[in-house]
């Protein structure tokens, strides 16, 4: 009797333990966000928070797109990416721009501050929206950035205008038709699935503006992936201005981000994403100027870098539209002289054409309770009339579970 029950407790594992290891794969998955998509600026235009023909909704005046989109809930192991193409539609300059998801488990999000469901004055004074919290038990989380790009001096529209022509340096065979950009987003997984809203921002004050296309690649393996379950995702704050009634933030020079956030079962394999650009004040100001950067977790600094790029002059080609001025040679022979053009120019963490690379931080220690992460800019200049200096920071915790 003992060896048919020893028997039997044998068989049901076996069978329990084949049906969990037999997984249907998805496959592999390519999804469209946008396709050849004109994002504008136009002071006529008012925000509409209701899909169009091609369910793309269009806010603050234009130079914001958001499209909701339908991703495959994968088990298997999966990697996932994200590729944009852009090229000018007659913007000739450079200007800052943001892919995002719109998170899930947030009671108000973009969509509530642009239809009017929801006072963006009701989260913070001066600069709303920039952080996770919750009050009166709404919980607001921000944007989730899954990449952070620069539209170069008017790549694709500009490329074989007369007026470029001459300024074309000898080092390059031929102004680039288009700029495109993919990063490995395959820890965002958590937040990419079932119906998610994706969305753009581009800096644009022109009528022309640019044209985008956006695509999530999946590639599913033959793996389990067994701790799909408890991978999460946590933002943090997003100071990105995707909102018509939100300000760029130009208050480091003031004060210090301050984001408490609870939780309550301890953090495995936790990381801070970080992703900084310092931007405007002509010469001087925080987008040429270096500036250290410093967060800390719990009074305790975890990292602290000056955010910079040294490479922009290798981005030329992407850049016909570039001012370039005859005073500031870089090289000479008798058929021409190589000029030094504005996008050559050293920046705080980023080029004209280029994609931001986030810092990725290992946190230890994050046991249950309450947590306050701190983001400072000590010497970031302090916004005029005439030099808007400021800062496009978002940070975000991937983690798993216990």
């Amino acid at each position: 009797m003992k060896s048919q029950l020893l028997l039997c407790i044998t068989l049901i594992t076996v069978f329990f333990s084949c049906k969990e290891a037999i997984i249907e794969p998805i496959g592999d998955t390519t999804i469209h966000v946008f396709e050849n998509t004109n994002l504008y600026f136009d002071m006529a235009f008012k925000s509409d928070p209701s899909p169009l023909q091609d369910a793309i909704l269009r806010l603050d005046a234009g130079r914001v797109i958001v499209k909701k989109v339908t991703i495959p809930n994968y088990i298997l192991q999966t990697e996932a990416s994200v590729n944009v193409t852009l090229t000018s539609n007659g913007d000739p300059w450079d200007k800052s721009g943001s892919l995002f998801v719109i998170p899930t488990d947030t009671d108000i999000s973009l969509l509530d501050f642009e239809n009017g469901n929801f006072d963006l004055a009701q989260l913070q004074e001066m600069y709303p929206a920039i952080t996770s919290f919750t009050k009166d038990s709404i919980a607001y989380n921000p944007n989730i950035e899954l990449l952070r790009f620069m539209t170069p001096f008017g790549v694709g529209h500009f490329t074989d205008s007369e007026r470029v022509k001459d300024r074309k340096p000898i080092y390059i065979p031929h102004w680039e038709k288009e700029v495109s950009w993919s990063q490995d987003i395959s820890h965002l997984l958590p937040v990419l699935h079932d119906e998610v809203y994706i969305g753009v921002f581009i800096d644009t004050w022109t009528k022309e503006g640019y044209n985008i296309s956006v695509s999530l690649d999946f590639d599913e393996s033959d793996f389990p992936n067994h701790t799909t379950e408890k991978r999460e995702v946590l933002p943090l704050v997003n100071t990105t201005k995707y909102a018509s009634a939100q300000r760029l933030f130009d208050a480091f020079s003031k004060d210090t981000i301050v984001v408490d956030f609870s939780i309550d079962t301890p953090f495995k394999n936790a990381k801070l994403h970080y992703i900084t650009t310092g931007h405007g004040g002509h010469g001087g100001g925080d987008e040429f100027v270096k500036k250290e950067n410093i967060i800390t977790l719990g009074g305790t600094m975890v990292k602290s870098f000056i955010p910079w790029r040294d490479d922009c002059a290798s981005f030329r080609r992407f850049n016909p539209t570039s001012a370039t001025w005859p005073a500031n040679k870089i090289m000479e022979d008798e058929t021409s002289t190589q000029q030094i053009a504005s996008s050559d120019f050293s920046r705080s963490n980023w080029c004209p054409g280029s994609d931001v690379i986030p810092e990725v931080i290992p946190l230890e220690g994050l046991t249950t309770g309450r947590h306050t992460l701190t983001i400072a800019i000590p010497e970031a200049q302090v916004a005029t009339d005439t030099e808007n200096n400021y800062w496009m920071v978002s940070a975000y915790i991937t983690y798993d579970l216990e």
